[in-house]
């Protein structure tokens, strides 16, 4: 258990933990709410319009990620998450008030949602990146996986209390919260101690850097089979929000209460999920890809579930295996990026991994619509198997290999030798012999 929660003995960690996990609970009920008022209030039950506003909320990310990235190496990390918080928050509340007088309409929701994802995408590469700025080297994938607990300890209160408060209080009054939590992680960064943060290399303002680290990708291999996996798994599987909404009002019939719940449930698994991955040392390729494996296969169970119980009961595997996923992902492309490139890496992964949502998010919705609520989840998990076993066919042009056994390990993956790697190898070889060879003759008398 100590080293389940190591980082937590940082002070600065400390403050970030608590106040991300209070910001986080309410961004979690805003979600909730979100999608139920566009569901059951704006709509008829319209699943392409809920997936419209995922879409559009994650929009931003396919355009300002890279820009992002940029002011992630470049700019001071704790002033910047200031400034992002504070948007996030008057934008909950803004939201709220027009809900809560009356006058919300689906395009302000639609407005909404967008500058949301605007502040969000400026937000997501500093985000990721700050956690080094609070941690030691060694500790990072520890934090790492803590973030993912505070993520989904939030996502295992927030739903469950916002479908409760939708129906006490309305949708209203949960904007209102939401935008009251941002003033936890606020706090906890202007009381962070400013010399325990690590200095992290900063970039200095030039050209062509979007472009670096485009480059520095491209010749990554490993990151770009991280990418391209997690991408489509998030483009067509990660839609819980929309397809359980779909699921607990058209398939099941129940209320914002089950709804909420089934939320908290799924978060469940997350959570186990990131506790275990807090306790991991070393993640890697292998796992990103059997983790995805293990999600489709979970999820095309979960379609095939017949009562409320049930599916209920299924979403803490599935919630289990995509946060492992999503953890193992996040601390390998961290952990094995340069310092001075890391806050554009990170930034091009979250364009890939949230990005791609205004592209899923409307097409799984639609699938709802028009084949049912259970294909909504049924293409998730398609995309899912498919994408994982594809990785071991066309990895070999990016230097990397991938095989599937029946025994453990299930999932192996090797980094073949460049000729330029090759060289470097050879050379290091003869320097040793070299270095063998002179200390043997100083050796004898």
């Amino acid at each position: 258990m100590r080293s389940m929660f190591a980082s937590l003995r940082f002070h600065n960690y400390r403050l970030w933990f608590a106040g991300a996990l209070v910001s986080n609970v309410g961004t979690w009920m805003q979600r909730v709410a979100q999608d139920w008022l566009v569901l059951t209030v704006l709509t008829q039950e319209s699943g392409v319009a809920v997936g419209v506003v995922t879409g559009l909320q994650f929009a931003p990310f396919l355009f300002l990620s890279p820009w992002a990235g940029v002011l992630a190496d470049r700019l001071n990390h704790r002033r910047l998450l200031v400034a992002t918080q504070v948007g996030q928050g008057v934008l909950a509340l803004g939201l709220g008030t027009l809900v809560l007088s009356g006058h919300a309409t689906l395009w302000h929701v639609y407005i909404f949602a967008f500058l949301l994802g605007c502040v969000t995408a400026i937000d997501g590469p500093v985000r990721q990146t700050f956690v080094s700025d609070l941690v030691p080297a060694d500790s990072l994938p520890n934090a790492v996986g803590l973030n993912s607990t505070s993520f989904n300890a939030a996502r295992l209160i927030g739903p469950g209390v916002a479908g409760f408060l939708i129906a006490w209080l309305g949708t209203g009054w949960v904007f209102m919260l939401n935008g009251g939590s941002y003033l936890a992680t606020i706090l906890a960064l202007l009381l962070m101690r400013e010399h325990e943060l690590s200095t992290v290399p900063r970039t200095t303002r030039g050209r062509g850097q979007i472009l670096e680290g485009l480059r520095y990708v491209r010749h990554r291999g490993d990151i770009i089979l991280i990418m391209v996996v997690v991408g489509i798994v998030s483009m067509f599987g990660l839609n819980f929000q929309l397809t359980s909404a779909l699921m607990a009002r058209t398939e099941f019939g129940k209320g914002p209460g089950e709804y909420g719940m089934l939320g908290s449930i799924i978060a469940i698994g997350s959570l186990s999920g990131a506790l275990l991955a807090a306790r991991r040392k070393r993640p890697g390729v292998a796992l990103v890809l059997g983790s995805a494996f293990a999600f489709g296969v979970v999820d095309s169970v979960l379609a095939l579930m017949p009562t409320y119980p049930s599916f209920a009961v299924l979403c803490v595997p599935v919630g289990l295996a995509a946060l492992t996923m999503m953890t193992a992902a996040n601390a390998t492309i961290q952990t094995t990026t340069e310092p001075a490139m890391r806050g554009r890496v990170m930034a091009l992964y979250m364009m890939v991994f949230l990005g791609v949502a205004p592209i899923g998010s409307p097409i799984v919705g639609w699938v709802g619509e028009a084949f049912g609520a259970r294909w909504s989840i049924g293409i998730g998990a398609i995309a899912s198997l498919s994408a994982a076993a594809g990785a071991a066919l066309i990895p070999r042009r990016w230097n990397v290999q991938v095989r599937y056994h029946v025994r453990w390990p299930m999932v192996r993956v090797t980094y073949p030798l460049t000729t330029a790697a090759k060289r470097a190898a050879r050379d290091d070889a003869i320097l040793r012999i070299g270095a063998q060879a002179i200390e043997d003759v100083a050796a004898q008398p």
